[in-house]
């Protein structure tokens, strides 16, 4: 089943989740209850999963594919955000919450004042990338502290010569995620070292396809999403190299894998409720989502997992299987 591009980086909750269902119908379910199904049952239910919009589109992939064999099973694909998921999750609404960072202490809290256990796996891998307009032809790579002379809460840097005087004078227009976003919370904590720590001066949007068009349609423009992302529309845009302190570092597969592409590479997570995994139907997507992550990563164009992260998810799904035997 090919996926089209549209649905693999598609960022709009009622979108995301017609696209499930629409995919579901028409692959149809000749094998449904085999490849995800309980000792060959056939599976029928609902999942819902919600979360970062970044990984969304990882997880209606999982789901085309699921569902295309187990067309009993509706599975649902949200993007409140990563954080707006887990603020779902821990009331209760959903069965998957889906992460671009680890869940925070107080999140953990919340959860654990409403009785709401879960799991959680390494899916795939993600980098950020910092990009600017084709016709910007006089920047390729910036360092983090220059990153964060823009980015640092307070910045009035608004001129591209403000962050380093051989830039010409170019008015710096600036695009970047909503404030709910994972995505979000990983930029600021990577660039200013403290998560939701930003100048608020910005064009935010939880749609990347609104970073896509001010940054393409601005010479000075510059913003930030997955590399993924990028990879859906660098015929626009121009990714940047970053410099951590080792020299400037293309993002790529290559080095978000190996971990040279510091700090803005990145793993990405799914957490499924621990009540919700007795469901027959929500373990066998889970178990199928784990099982597939290499061709699900690959399908909507993330970055798998390195042969150690293989390696704990195999050891974790090894886990979930034998407490749900």
């Amino acid at each position: 089943m090919n996926i089209p591009t549209s649905l693999r980086r598609a960022k709009v909750p009622v979108a995301l989740t017609a696209a499930v269902m629409l995919t579901a119908a028409a692959c149809g379910g000749a094998d449904a209850g085999s490849s995800g199904g309980q000792g060959g049952d056939t599976l029928a239910g609902t999942v819902k999963a919600d979360g970062s919009s970044t990984v969304a589109p990882l997880s209606t992939v999982a789901a085309q594919l699921f569902q295309a064999k187990n067309a009993g099973v509706k599975v649902t694909v949200g993007t409140s955000g990563t954080g707006g998921g887990f603020e779902k999750f821990c009331n209760g609404e959903t069965d998957i919450s889906n992460a671009s960072r680890p869940i925070k202490d107080k999140e953990k809290a919340a959860c654990e004042a409403k009785g709401i256990k879960y799991e959680a796996f390494t899916v795939a891998n993600d980098g950020l990338s910092v990009v600017v307009s084709k016709d910007n032809d006089f920047v390729d790579c910036l360092t983090i502290p220059q990153l964060k002379k823009i980015w640092e809460p307070g910045s009035k840097v608004n001129n591209w010569n403000q962050v380093d005087p051989s830039f010409p004078d170019e008015k710096l227009v600036l695009f970047g995620a909503g404030t709910d976003s994972g995505t979000f919370d990983y930029f600021t904590e990577a660039v200013n070292g403290k998560s939701k720590a930003s100048r608020t001066d910005y064009s935010p949007s939880e749609d990347d396809n609104v970073t896509v068009q001010g940054v393409a349609g601005s010479k000075g423009g510059m913003g930030y999403f997955g590399l993924s992302y990028f990879e859906e529309n660098k015929s626009k845009l121009k990714a940047l190299k970053i410099d951590g302190g080792k020299g400037c570092v293309e993002p790529s597969v290559k080095t978000v894998q190996d971990g040279t592409y510091a700090p803005l590479g990145r793993p990405l997570f799914i957490y499924p409720k621990a009540s919700s995994l007795e469901k027959k139907e929500v373990e066998a997507f889970v178990e199928f989502y784990v099982e597939n992550s290499a061709e699900i990563a690959k399908k909507a164009q993330f970055v798998p997992l390195n042969a150690t992260q293989e390696a704990e998810l195999k050891k974790d799904l090894e886990t979930l299987k034998a407490a749900h035997k």
